[in-house]
């Protein structure tokens, strides 16, 4: 599976690699150790592998979007700082263009989860090592690769209105992910948290 990317990847110098990516490479088993959603990935370039390693469990494949999003993490981070200027997927550099249609974030599914009470996305954050905000009536931020923070923010719905869910993302996060890909790691982020609320 994507032997594009893995062919992209085996031509980068891998200390470069893992400086922009903030991820550590091991020479000797030609390997990179990828955080994606709280949880530690290996790399195994030699064998064209990706799986995680739970302490005292055999190690898991990587599912398909997984492995598409670290190795286009791998392939295209860059050393850019966080700006600390968080935006609405639109405001990103071509979001207004994009994130519309079958592109457009799966906010609705949020809604439904948590919109009666935003609180128990604390909860279902807790795996994902979530830190609160203070945004809306719940609100978090995710790191889902070590160069991108994700923030979700829940309103309560109620009689009068309905239920809102917000993303915002660091303006530079286009600068660690292109758009496409960006979509699918936070598509899978949001399947993580309703999959622990529920």
């Amino acid at each position: 599976m994507h032997d594009q990317l893995w062919d992209q990847l085996g031509k980068l110098e891998p200390g470069d690699v893992a400086r922009r990516a903030i991820c550590q490479y091991s020479q000797h088993f030609e390997s990179f150790s990828v955080v994606f959603l709280n949880r530690v990935f290996t790399v195994d370039t030699a064998n064209r592998k990706i799986y995680s390693n739970s302490s005292g469990k055999e190690p898991v494949d990587a599912q398909f979007l997984e492995q598409l999003c670290i190795l286009v993490y791998l392939i295209n981070s860059t050393e850019t700082g966080l700006s600390g200027n968080m935006v609405k997927a639109e405001k990103l550099e071509a979001g207004q263009f994009f994130f519309r249609g079958h592109h457009a974030l799966s906010t609705g599914d949020l809604e439904q989860a948590f919109g009666i009470e935003p609180e128990l996305i604390y909860a279902a954050s807790i795996a994902l090592d979530a830190k609160k905000c203070d945004f809306g009536d719940a609100s978090i931020q995710i790191n889902v690769l070590p160069r991108l923070p994700v923030t979700f923010v829940i309103w309560r719905g109620d009689e009068e209105f309905d239920a809102r869910a917000t993303i915002l993302f660091d303006q530079t996060a286009p600068a660690q992910l292109p758009l496409d890909a960006l979509l699918v790691a936070v598509t899978l982020t949001i399947k993580a948290l309703i999959s622990a609320e529920i």
